[in-house]
């Protein structure tokens, strides 16, 4: 893919995601491409929303992350935002969605300005709201606190908000989930639930999460939802420690929205967008989450070992009880020819066969 403009967003707390910053910028000087750092924890202004930071970065075609998942996160709201790929460099300790390792970044940039670079696309979420989100003045601080300036209220799309009893359409997208929580600790949250438009059950709740598949080994996951394979797509309810005893996850198929409403006696509740605050809902308000029309384009070196990726994040360890086997052996082994029924399959790399 043709690299014009680059738009870098580094976490300054990491030497090693600094010092990986200077070869970008070489880079992109040795080949005439323009780059730009995206300060996205900047105290000294006011935080932008994912539209203003691409357009203040002269609207970069290739968004490079060099951090954990949070940073990538960072990158990634700005870069759905005007279809630009996101190339992240992991530096991180526990999460997927960095994969080129810090030693490979200019041989990623490079696979990237000779066309050679996988491009994998990933499902988003997007939201309709009773009314735009927004945080109290009188809450702004103690949500806030240790954390740093909200970012601004997600900004209602009018070209796409129609009809009485649709809501508001919001210009947002999330790779990893929306999650609505309580705001205080002795006042659950109490939503009604919807799936497809139908009330699945009132529940009242810690938090309430909706993920997409890329999002199921995060906060989801933590939560006790499954693990999903990130290149399918499906719109996954997770609560968290409800009153009540149905306690599971519901897999809800990608065109199936999920909707909250916000009950009459509940606590006032956080709305959260991949982990940033967004807004404060008030009993009667309500939130519709649905697969957005937008997918995250990432860039990778090979096809993404995520069940390898899986053992090895999570640190699995085989049942005591299959010690005396042995390490298992490779099951299909891509190396020889495929046959032809299994040729529509997404198949290991040879080194990642087992």
């Amino acid at each position: 893919m043709p690299v014009q403009r680059i738009g870098l967003v580094v976490h300054q707390g990491r030497s090693a995601a600094v010092a990986a910053a200077r070869s970008v910028h070489a880079w992109s000087g040795d080949h005439g491409i323009s780059c730009t750092e995206i300060d996205v924890w900047a105290p000294d202004h006011e935080r932008r929303s994912g539209r203003e930071e691409a357009r203040a970065a002269g609207d970069p075609d290739l968004v490079v992350t060099l951090g954990g998942d949070g940073t990538f996160l960072r990158g990634a709201r700005i870069a759905v935002k005007t279809g630009a790929s996101v190339l992240g460099v992991d530096l991180g300790k526990v999460g997927f969605l960095t994969e080129v390792p810090v030693g490979d970044v200019i041989r990623a940039l490079d696979a990237v300005r000779t066309g050679d670079a996988l491009v994998e696309e990933r499902m988003t979420l997007t939201m309709r709201a009773s009314r735009p989100p927004e945080i109290p003045a009188e809450l702004e601080s103690p949500l806030c606190y240790g954390r740093g300036p909200a970012l601004p209220p997600p900004q209602v799309r009018p070209t796409t908000t129609v009809g009485d009893g649709w809501g508001m359409a919001l210009d947002v997208n999330a790779l990893n989930d929306v999650v609505v929580e309580k705001l205080s600790r002795d006042h659950q949250v109490s939503a009604g639930v919807y799936i497809a438009g139908r009330l699945l059950a009132a529940y009242s709740a810690d938090a309430l999460v909706v993920a997409t598949p890329t999002g199921s080994t995060a906060y989801c996951f933590a939560a006790g939802g499954p693990v999903l394979s990130p290149h399918m797509d499906a719109v996954v309810f997770t609560p968290i420690a409800p009153h009540m005893t149905f306690n599971r996850t519901v897999v809800a198929a990608p065109d199936e929205s999920v909707a909250l409403r916000i009950l009459p006696h509940s606590g006032r509740a956080a709305v959260s967008i991949d982990g940033q605050l967004r807004g404060v809902l008030d009993p009667g308000d309500w939130v519709g989450v649905y697969r957005a029309p937008q997918r995250l384009r990432l860039i990778r070196l090979q096809p993404t070992d995520f069940y390898g990726r899986l053992r090895d994040r999570f640190r699995l360890t085989d049942a005591p009880a299959t010690a005396t086997d042995g390490e298992s052996a490779p099951f299909f082994r891509p190396d020889s020819p495929v046959p032809p029924e299994l040729a529509g399959l997404r198949l290991p790399p040879p080194a990642a066969a087992r």
